[in-house]
């Protein structure tokens, strides 16, 4: 009987044992093992909006289809915006046309100088001929006459070099005018692209909200394109967990639709979340609520976790807002051995 009775004893406290020691390892993997349900699908999510305003005239997208990188997805009106470049282009043809006269201005100008040079150095040296002539045989008053001429000729050069400038100073004007005018038409002609609203992504319209007859303005987000090369994983670990896992740790992710099982990689992890235990007040001051929870709840902190889209599950869908299990594998030593 006593040794019957050291049996059960002996089995009893083996069994107390080792369910202490699997209870001990259970909750030490439930508290410090870095793992979370709390996990969500995200994805960049682009508000595509007109570049111009105007009717629109055309939409060529269905809610929910995907789309490629330049596709088109709705039109602006472009009755305007033709008219705006027809304008612009009418605008460049004129200024083109004033720069060609004010060449052909400068060009006179110039002529007209030379001319007037011309003139200046004849009656210039026929005037030094006449002053060198001694014993009266000319007049003074021819001697008079010639100076006199020769300063006229003068002051028509200088008044046709002056004439020279003005020309090329209205053709550099000219010149501007036709730059402005190309930058104008080269502006009307985006606008008139612009027109045309194109996927800059590919991915998946989502909430399409734009009709044909909408007036659509200029800025204002009309639907949501989910980029499809974006998605990755948020987890919402608990801060015990943290020491656990570092950047570059491998990653099992467990979609909650179908159980489907995915794989990723530890891509960074926040610094910081929202205290709302410790608001600020009215006068700038930390606003501290006196009172205190025995128990004290975990915050969890966002990491972002990248999803290996090359080894993907065949026909795995992908929704942001998915719900995901996450199980961190660390590949350094003291998470390990805390594991």
């Amino acid at each position: 009987m006593k040794l019957a009775s050291l049996i059960r004893f002996t089995i009893t406290a083996a069994i107390v044992v080792v369910a202490a020691f699997v209870g001990h390892a259970l909750w030490k993997h439930y508290m410090y093992s870095p793992w979370t349900r709390d996990g969500r699908v995200r994805a960049e999510i682009v508000r595509v909006a007109p570049d111009v305003a105007g009717l629109v005239t055309d939409v060529r997208v269905v809610d929910n289809q995907t789309v490629k990188k330049g596709d088109l997805l709705f039109v602006v009106d472009k009755a305007r915006y033709q008219n705006a470049v027809a304008q612009a282009e009418a605008n460049l043809h004129a200024a083109e046309a004033a720069a060609r006269a004010a060449g052909a201005s400068i060009n006179a100008a110039s002529a007209g100088a030379q001319q007037s040079r011309a003139n200046f150095e004849m009656y210039a040296a026929q005037s030094e001929r006449r002053q060198r002539l001694i014993n009266n045989v000319i007049s003074a008053e021819d001697k008079a006459n010639a100076a006199a001429a020769a300063n006229a000729a003068r002051a028509g050069w200088q008044q046709a070099q002056a004439s020279t400038k003005q020309a090329s100073a209205a053709q550099q004007q000219a010149l501007a005018a036709v730059a402005q005018a190309q930058v104008e038409l080269a502006s009307a002609q985006l606008n008139l692209d612009r027109t045309e609203v194109r996927a800059p992504v590919d991915g998946y319209i989502t909430n399409l909200d734009v009709r044909v007859g909408d007036y659509a303005n200029a800025g204002a987000a009309r639907l949501a394109l989910i980029d499809s090369h974006s998605y990755w994983v948020n987890g919402y670990f608990e801060e015990t967990k943290l020491p656990g896992l570092r950047v570059g740790d491998s990653v099992d992710i467990r979609l909650m639709s179908g159980g489907v099982h995915l794989k990723g990689t530890v891509e960074s992890v926040a610094h910081g979340i929202t205290d709302a235990e410790n608001p600020t007040g009215s006068d700038l001051l930390a606003d501290v609520n006196p009172t205190f929870n025995w128990v004290r709840l975990a915050q969890r902190v966002p990491v972002r976790v990248k999803i290996d889209t090359a080894h993907m599950p065949p026909g795995t869908v992908l929704a942001a807002g998915m719900t995901a299990t996450l199980v961190v594998q660390p590949s350094h030593p003291d998470a390990v051995a805390m594991r």
